[in-house]
């Protein structure tokens, strides 16, 4: 091999020919696991709000329209109109819902399954350490 001054790229550090190559082995699940869980049980909580709302809403316009002795189910364009209402935005959070829930539910898999192997590589390595060991100069 050659002297060169020009540093040489390790290739243990090389994120392209690691990337090129596959997965990298060292990176651990749990890493992506936690945010997934926290991100999407608040999207899910958020979701869940949103379609409480939308059923709020939905009901008063019902009930707000029945006052002058008309029915929502008629078959008039102005009940149609506010039978449709909040459908659009319904389906949008209940597929939200449903995909949150599922990013929520891997995430929660994930730690289940990796429970033991999160400390070890946390550098813990149970060693008991007490006030004299945290206090010493």
């Amino acid at each position: 091999m050659e002297d060169n001054a020009a540093q040489q790229p390790d290739e243990s550090n090389d994120t392209t020919a690691s990337a090129a190559a596959g997965p990298v082995s060292t990176r651990n699940p749990v890493t992506y696991a936690r945010p997934a869980l926290i991100a999407g049980a608040a999207v899910a909580a958020v979701c869940i709000a949103l379609l409480v709302i939308i059923f709020a809403l939905d009901t008063f316009n019902a009930a707000a329209y029945s006052v002058s002795g008309q029915s929502v189910s008629d078959a008039t364009d102005e009940a149609r109109d506010i039978r449709e209402q909040y459908t659009g935005v319904r389906i949008g959070g209940t597929i939200v819902l449903l995909v949150s829930a599922a990013v929520a539910l891997a995430g929660a898999v994930v730690l289940y399954l990796n429970r033991g192997a999160a400390s070890a590589e946390d550098g813990d390595d149970d060693e008991d350490v007490d006030l004299e060991d945290l206090t010493r100069d």
